[in-house]
């Protein structure tokens, strides 16, 4: 049994279920609009990485039959994690009950219903999902995007000219031309370091949502720090000049809490040609007590699954994050629903398998060895974890008597 027939059949049980909802009360003004505005707007509405809008009926109901299949077929929202392992507070799966009033109303015909009954659209400051940044920093200088051929990674080193430390509290990148940008990644560097060694700011590429962190919790970005740009260009068949950028909140109060991303990383793997399973192993440990909020595993195109597991310093294992079937177009990161608090000493083990087997459609060549590498035709093994740290106290200023 293929795929396809797999989801035709999926597709056909809840259509049959629906026929028993009363397909009259079920319209987009009432029912479906909410759904979309909570779920689904955010990425879908103009100039957002989304191809086409759902904001209003006229928008969405050409699109009708497809919300239908991707929303039974659970494609649509993209969340990639096992459903049996962790509770992420940003989980995208909708519920069954938003599924069977999508399928109702695509059955009824995709009415409109009354306009009185829409809900009130959310709001969105034009051109940034964190809000009005407090300051904006771009490359420096255009950069030619080829109409063709590969390019390789691009580097943009920008100085923030902070003469104090600054902590963040939100921070967002804009790609100037989205169809050739595949991803972006913005990274803070201090004196002497370096790609490898600097603080992850943000990111974008598909399913990646700007830094948005919790009141209280900021990220330090030290006075004097340089951003850096990494950019990954993909041509299209015409030649275009990107000047992307990145946009930062400074917290409003004094956090509590430091916000700081790690990774547990493994860059010494060959994988062999045609190897359906070729597993690869990171680990990171704590070098002081943290509480870890955040997991983003990344992998390319033969990347088949991701797991993460806590080994504490008393033996006991834990796995917090299971990736079953890793998909690249969707870079998501996994919020937890309550961060969890790892002594220091405290390990994460992160395993990853490759398939680079002709079986694997999106394989770029299944009959070469692949390596560490910045192309998607090679791979990468990376395991992100974000944690927070308490901040002390100042110590109190000594007054005269």
């Amino acid at each position: 049994m293929n795929l396809r027939t797999v989801c035709s059949m999926t597709l056909l049980a809840a259509c049959v279920w629906a026929g028993t909802v009363d397909k009259s009360k079920v319209t987009y003004s009432k029912d479906v609009a909410p759904i979309l505005n909570q779920r689904c707007v955010e990425c879908h509405r103009a100039g957002e990485v989304a191809p086409m809008a759902f904001t209003s009926y006229q928008a969405a109901r050409p699109w009708a039959k497809s919300i239908r299949e991707n929303v039974v077929t659970r494609t649509m929202p993209p969340w990639t994690a096992d459903p049996h392992v962790g509770e992420f507070k940003n989980d995208r799966r909708l519920a069954q009950s938003e599924i069977d009033t999508i399928v109702a109303w695509v059955n009824a015909g995709a009415p409109e219903g009354d306009p009185k009954d829409l809900p009130a659209p959310p709001q969105f400051t034009e051109g940034w999902n964190i809000g009005k940044p407090d300051q904006v920093f771009d490359y420096g200088a255009d950069f030619t995007v080829p109409a063709d051929g590969v390019v390789e990674y691009q580097y943009f080193k920008v100085p923030t000219n902070f003469t104090e430390d600054k902590w963040i509290e939100a921070a967002e990148i804009r790609p100037q031309h989205r169809d050739v940008t595949h991803h972006i990644n913005v990274l803070i560097l201090t004196e002497g370091q370096n790609l490898a060694t600097g603080a992850l700011l943000t990111g974008f590429a598909p399913g990646v949502q700007p830094l948005r962190l919790e009141p209280g919790t900021a990220l330090l970005v030290k006075a004097g720090s340089t951003l850096l740009f990494q950019a990954h260009y993909t041509p299209n068949g015409h030649v275009v000049k990107d000047r992307s950028l990145v946009g930062i909140r400074f917290a409003k109060q004094p956090p509590t809490l430091r916000s700081i991303t790690d990774r547990a990383m493994n860059v010494f793997f060959k994988i062999p040609a045609g190897d359906p399973n070729y597993p690869v192993k990171a680990s990171w440990t704590a070098k002081q007590d943290v509480d870890v909020w955040a997991l983003m595993p990344h992998m390319h195109f033969r990347g088949k699954d991701f797991q993460y597991t806590v080994v504490f310093p008393d033996g006991r294992q834990e796995v917090i994050l299971n990736v079953p079937k890793y998909d690249f177009n969707w870079q998501l990161g996994y919020e937890l629903k309550k961060p969890m608090h790892l002594p220091k000493g405290t390990r994460i083990d992160c395993l990853a398998h490759f398939d680079n087997s002709p079986n694997n459609k999106f394989n770029p060549d299944p009959t070469k060895d692949v390596r560490w590498g910045d192309q998607t035709f090679e791979e990468m093994m990376i395991g992100f974890v974000a944690y927070t740290i308490p901040l002390t106290p100042a110590a109190p200023q000594a007054t005269s008597e």
